[in-house]
């Protein structure tokens, strides 16, 4: 034991000597050409894009592992099951995209081109079918959208408990983190707390909230938040409205009230009307987004709780069924998973 201790101490000696000499010789040699240090530079600018990419994938990965053991694990087990591409094959493949609430319609349409491609490209393998459906689906939900404009009004609606106001807050966050300067109108005045539970969110990404007395008139919060926007010469003001579906009538005529006020107090503001629908309530949602283009403007959609439902195939409806883009879709509760819509990482999230 004790021969063991002293050799020990000594390869420690002996380390300690050895760094020493390499310290002594870093210290002594040339300093680096200057000509070097911008591509240093550029290299270690590099690295976080590259790292919040791969970040950003991997959230949207397990914020879809239950859609993706759905229709990724089906259509699997459906591939090594097949010994032909026949009617049986395009059947059972029609029923998966149903169950991943995809729909009825949608999920034809899917069929029938991927029939035409597959007939076109005399394609025999099953394996090459699934490239090929997930390309028809990349196709169909990549749909243009228009580019940012400021100063903009966000008008954000949609039925109580979507986690509407959540979304206002992550979407103040995200635009306050990319430099935009931003202000929130708490225009959902019928709904108990509705004013607090955005004021919480309006300290945690430190922008003005300005709210009235429950019960008070929404376009009267609004013609105060166009003031404050204006007199801060924000890029951005996003207005939290009532959702009170049920009732159409006064929900259209409030919309129209406030799009009246914007139209005359901030015409040079660019206005977009974001629906939010939580995708859990699957084919419900899709209705909902429908009743709601019939009172208002919709400009795209923020599909909210992803990651709570195993039929993420609700985005390829709405996208197909009412030509409307989902520009936002929320994966996970943090504010970074709240997430501009990529229908590349999307797809290839639940392949």
């Amino acid at each position: 034991m004790a021969l063991f201790n002293f050799g020990k101490k000594k390869r420690e000696q002996e380390e300690a000597a050895r760094r020493e000499q390499e310290q002594a010789a870093a210290a002594a040699a040339p300093v680096s050409e200057p000509v070097m240090a911008p591509i240093q530079e550029e290299t270690v600018r590099e690295e976080p894009v590259q790292e919040e990419k791969k970040g950003l994938f991997s959230r949207l990965w397990q914020g879809l592992s239950k859609t993706r053991t759905n229709v990724s694990g089906r259509v699997d087990e459906l591939i090594e099951a097949t010994e032909e591409i026949d009617d049986d094959f395009y059947e059972d493949l029609v029923d998966i995209l149903i169950m991943s609430d995809m729909g009825v319609r949608t999920s034809d349409k899917v069929i029938t081109e991927l029939r035409r491609r597959i007939d076109e490209q005399h394609i025999t393998d099953a394996r090459k079918a699934r490239d090929i459906l997930k390309q028809i689906l990349k196709d169909m939900m990549n749909k243009e959208r228009k580019p940012l404009q400021w100063p903009m009004v966000m008008l954000v609606v949609g039925v109580n408990g979507v986690g509407k106001t959540t979304t206002i807050g992550k979407l103040a966050l995200r635009f306050k983190d990319a430099r935009h300067s931003v202000v929130l109108a708490a225009a959902d005045t019928f709904r108990a707390a509705a004013a607090d539970q955005l004021e919480i969110w309006a300290q945690r990404a430190q922008v003005p909230l300005v709210r009235h007395a429950e019960g008070a008139d929404p376009a009267a919060v609004v013609f105060d938040g166009i003031k404050k926007a204006q007199g801060a010469e924000a890029d951005l003001l996003i207005v939290d409205t009532a959702g009170r579906l049920h009732n159409k009538k006064n929900l259209m005529e409030e919309l129209r009230k406030i799009s009246r006020i914007i139209t005359r107090e901030y015409e040079n503001a660019d206005v977009r009307t974001l629906l939010v629908i939580d995708a859990t309530t699957g084919q419900n949602g899709l209705q909902q987004a429908r009743e709601f283009s019939e009172v208002a403007d919709v400009s795209g959609i923020v599909l909210t709780k992803l990651d709570g439902t195993a039929k993420g195939g609700i985005a390829v409806a709405i996208m197909e069924e009412l030509g409307l883009p989902v520009l936002y879709i929320g994966v996970g509760e943090g504010i970074e998973d709240l997430q501009a819509f990529d229908a590349e990482a999307f797809v290839d999230a639940i392949f």
